[in-house]
């Protein structure tokens, strides 16, 4: 696997690309604590900056824990094509009606009683940091450039891994 550190055109074009693709992700807050607060959450957008929206219950644990401390890791994985991003940053609450409803759908029906419930937030989580892997393939081709390698004895290029310059 090459490693490519991308700079910061390339890295939230990286991250763009990646959020979007897998979509889902543990939010983990209360960094300090142990265990750690991980919670699912389905990315709604990735704005031009690179912020990553997301929309959240007010009376949450991780909403209580952002109002205490701001830092936060976002971890996105999808093992069906190989492709994974840490993003570690800070996440801030917004109760903001005009956003809440631009990131608003009928998916979100199944949490809110609609795009007016007064429980609704928006996370902005802002990244400052960002390590990813892409292999380029899906696993399949992975795994059978890693078989290939074992016979050969050569190294196998599986695919990419860096830091994204935030």
């Amino acid at each position: 696997m090459s490693t490519e550190n991308l700079d910061k055109k390339e890295s939230l074009k990286k991250l763009r690309e990646l959020v979007n693709d897998i979509d889902f992700c543990m939010m983990l807050t209360d960094l300090n604590s142990q265990p750690i607060s991980a919670i699912p959450m389905s990315t709604k957008k990735v704005d031009e900056s690179g912020n990553i929206w997301f929309l959240s219950g007010k009376d949450s644990e991780h909403n209580s824990n952002i109002a205490k401390d701001s830092k936060t890791q976002l971890l996105y994985s999808d093992k069906s094509d190989m492709e994974f991003i840490s993003i570690y940053g800070s996440a801030t609450i917004h109760t903001d009606k005009d956003t809440i409803h631009e990131l608003y759908s009928k998916s979100d029906d199944a949490w809110f009683d609609d795009k007016n419930d007064p429980n609704i937030t928006a996370i902005k989580f802002a990244p400052s940091e960002a390590y990813y892997w892409d292999t380029k393939q899906n696993k399949y081709i992975a795994l059978l450039k890693m078989g290939i390698a074992t016979i050969t004895g050569d190294k196998a290029d599986v695919g990419e891994k860096g830091k994204l310059n935030l």
